[in-house]
This record gives structure tokens, C-alpha cells and sequence, in this order.
């Protein structure tokens, strides 16, 4: 632990140094605007078929070109990150913006979270060097006390890349932290400049640990935002978003897009609305509501079937009102995703669905997920929600997508 506080340390010289350039700008609203103003249409440009993990680039590239506050840290990004999805982005911005963290998941959010809650707080001492900042307030139980060492109105953009398996050691440091500062404090300061870039779900060869979905553990967080994209387009807008955004999110990019999906992404700097479902396809038979890489397996179950479905990109705060206005014109309801059933957030839009289109409802709520036991290696083709593959004494809510919609449309 002394080790990896040792070379943290070496940041705080970087980010001191920094901070005379820091000083010279303007509050983060002047700098950034409004959020609605953020919210634009697509950007300009004829736009270039990219697959996800390029899209995200870009969007890393805009973010650190667009403001000298933006920072990236985690394990490998200096050199391109495991997914490739920082290539040149240390050598085009500096090794003191775009750089690797010791092997300490722990240490790493710690320290965003203190940096993130640093510059949104009190005002910076100027006579401070690195030397005298006490840095065993790295500890995550003391992140907060990094505010006494930040410049009013200057916001700080994190992003991390950390394997889903690991990132599940950042619970504690993101539950009882990151989604907490803002209220602990009576707003004074907060992680509003965080955002955590985590690959997640299955890939094909992830096994029990590297294929896992926990979306639904960060959604029973108040606090924070989980936001999640289904095609290298929906990526781009959404980071960016994301980074701009007031409060601190959870940006999971589903594995096995990440290089397969290729789709035609705008040029230029532009972001999609969060908390905002986007209706892919309309249908008056039965409303599919997903997220991330299950879209394309229900989309292709759609055959034949008038099927709307929905997109909901942004599972906290999630979009209410679009999902019940489609479910009031269909009558018929089924979600899919690939967590375990238990416990996933299908049950929370199906509870949330009843409760407001109870009468409308021509048939129960379907659910096609993930089954309740760890995710297998050698049958994770078995374990996944697919389009027709024939499952044998499985209970209804894991049958598959098209004989669920057949029956529920039948009901």
C-alpha cells in the first residue's frame, strides 16, 4: 500500500503544476453550459463506420480537446488500455492526463473520488507544494478531506477502464462515497466530474468471472446514473454525455460489441439526452424493452412479429413515460436482459409497469434473462438469452425471446 501511495504521489506534483492553468478558467457552467445546452442533435459530417471501442476514442479525444480538465487514469490506458479504447491518447495529450495507475482497483477510485470531490469544493491553497499534502488521505474513508486543496468551480473528468471482475472490489468506495458526497455535504461538493467506464456481459469465452451484468446492483444506488449503450453511435453520444453530466455515472460498454459491431457514428463533437428511451422499432403487438447487446438478439426475434421495441439506454434514472405510453398501446409487456432473473432490473420496470398500466395489460409481464447460477464457460451459449435456441426444462421467464413473445402475444 505504501508503494502504490508513493506513486500516486507522483500525480499530485502533475496536478499541482497544473493547476495554474486550471485557475485561469471560468466556472464549470461557463465553461461547459448547461446540460440541456450539452443535449444537442448528432454532430455535423458525413460520418465513417466504426466499431465501439473507436467510437469510445473519439469521444475520449473530444472530451480531453474540449476541456483542459479532463483527466484519465486506470490500469493499462497509457498504453491503449485492453480493449484498445485509449490508443494515442497519452502521446496526443501527455502522459500527465492520460496515464497508468498501480495494479490497486481500491486505490484508483479512491483517488478519483478525492479529486473529483477536490475541485468541486473550497478554494486551492496557492503556498502548498506536493510535499506538504498529507497523502494518507488517499484513503478512501478520508477522500473528502482532498477538498481543502481545490479551486472553486473547476470540475475534474475521470474515467477508469476497469474489468467488470474487478470492478466489483469498487462497490464499497462507490456506494458509500461517490453517490454520497453530494448529500453528506449539504451539497458543497460532490463527484459531479466522475465518470467510471466499466466493460461488462458476456463475450463468448468470459467464464464466471470477466462475462457478468451488475447493472442492477449500481441502480439500488441513489446518487448515481448507470448508463448503458447498445452500438458504437449510441457509445460516442452517450460518453460524452456522461462526462458532462452533474452528477457521477456508471458507463458499462457491453464486450461483445466492442470490436464486432461496426455501425456508422457522426463526426465531431455531439451527445444523446440520458434518461431518455429511444423507440427502435414500432409495433402494436408487444413492447421489448432492453439495453446494451441484448438489443440485436431481440430485434432479430422481431421477424414477423409488430413488435416496438425499446431501447432504454439509461437504466437510472430510467424512462418511465415512453415505456408506458408504448405499453398502453400494445397491452403487452416482456424485458429481457442478461443478468440473472432474480433480482435483475426487468423486476423493476415490471413492478413499475403494472403499478401504472394495470388495466391495459392483456397478458402478465414476460421476462427472458439470465438464469440464476454463476456464469458458465464451456455452456455460455446455453446460459444466454438467444433468439431460437431450443432450451430444455428451463421455467418460463428463461424460454426464449421468440417463443416468449409468441406466447405472451397469445396469452
Amino acid at each position: 500500500m505504501a508503494t502504490n501511495l508513493r506513486r500516486f504521489k507522483g500525480f499530485g506534483s502533475i496536478f499541482i503544476n497544473h493547476t495554474n492553468h486550471l485557475r485561469g478558467l471560468s466556472s464549470s457552467s461557463a465553461v461547459l453550459g448547461s446540460v440541456d445546452a450539452q443535449l444537442q442533435a448528432p454532430g455535423s459530417g458525413t460520418g465513417k463506420s466504426i466499431n465501439l471501442y473507436t467510437a469510445i476514442n473519439q469521444a475520449l479525444q473530444i472530451a480531453l480537446d474540449s476541456d483542459p480538465r479532463s483527466y484519465i487514469f486506470g490500469e493499462d490506458v497509457g498504453f491503449g488500455g485492453v480493449f484498445r479504447c485509449t490508443t494515442g491518447l497519452a502521446e496526443q495529450f501527455g502522459k500527465h492526463r492520460v496515464f497508468n495507475t498501480p495494479l490497486c482497483e481500491q486505490g484508483i477510485v479512491g483517488f478519483g473520488i478525492g479529486l473529483a470531490a477536490m475541485v468541486s469544493s473550497y478554494k486551492f491553497c496557492t503556498t502548498v507544494s506536493c510535499n506538504q499534502i498529507p497523502w494518507s488521505i488517499l484513503s478512501y474513508t478520508c477522500c473528502c478531506c482532498l477538498s481543502y486543496f481545490c479551486n472553486r468551480g473547476i470540475e475534474l473528468l475521470l474515467k477508469f477502464n476497469l474489468q467488470i471482475t474487478f470492478f466489483l472490489l469498487l462497490i464499497r468506495h462507490i456506494v458509500n462515497e461517490a453517490a454520497k458526497f453530494r448529500y453528506r455535504s449539504g451539497n458543497e461538493f460532490n463527484c459531479g466530474g466522475l465518470t467510471i467506464r466499466a466493460p461488462y456481459g458476456a463475450v463468448g469465452h468470459g467464464g464466471h468471472y470477466h462475462s457478468q451484468s451488475p447493472e442492477a446492483f449500481f441502480c439500488h444506488v441513489p446518487g448515481i446514473k448507470v448508463v448503458i449503450p447498445r452500438s458504437p453511435k449510441q457509445a460516442k453520444g452517450l460518453l460524452l454525455s456522461s462526462i458532462r453530466e452533474p452528477n457521477p455515472v456508471v458507463f458499462f460498454e457491453p464486450k461483445v460489441i466492442t470490436f464486432l459491431c461496426s455501425k456508422e457514428v457522426p463526426e465531431g463533437d455531439y451527445t444523446l439526452p440520458l434518461s431518455e428511451a429511444e423507440v427502435i422499432r414500432e409495433g402494436s403487438d408487444i413492447t421489448l424493452v432492453g439495453w446494451g447487446a441484448q438489443l440485436s438478439i431481440m430485434e432479430q426475434a422481431c421477424d414477423g412479429i409488430s413488435c416496438e421495441l425499446i431501447d432504454l439506454k439509461t437504466l437510472i434514472p430510467w424512462d418511465k413515460e415512453t415505456v408506458e405510453a408504448s405499453v398502453r398501446k400494445t397491452g403487452r409487456l416482456l424485458i429481457s436482459h442478461e443478468a440473472p432473473v432474480t433480482g435483475g432490473f426487468g423486476a423493476e420496470i415490471s413492478a413499475s409497469i403494472v403499478e401504472r398500466c394495470f388495466l391495459r395489460l392483456e397478458a402478465p409481464v414476460a421476462r427472458v434473462c439470465g438464469l440464476d447460477t454463476p456464469f458458465p464457460l464451456v455452456f455460455e451459449p446455453f446460459y444466454m438469452p438467444t433468439k431460437n435456441k431450443v432450451r430444455i426444462l428451463l421455467p418460463f421467464w428463461c424460454i426464449i425471446i421468440l417463443d416468449a413473445i409468441k406466447d405472451t402475444v397469445n396469452y
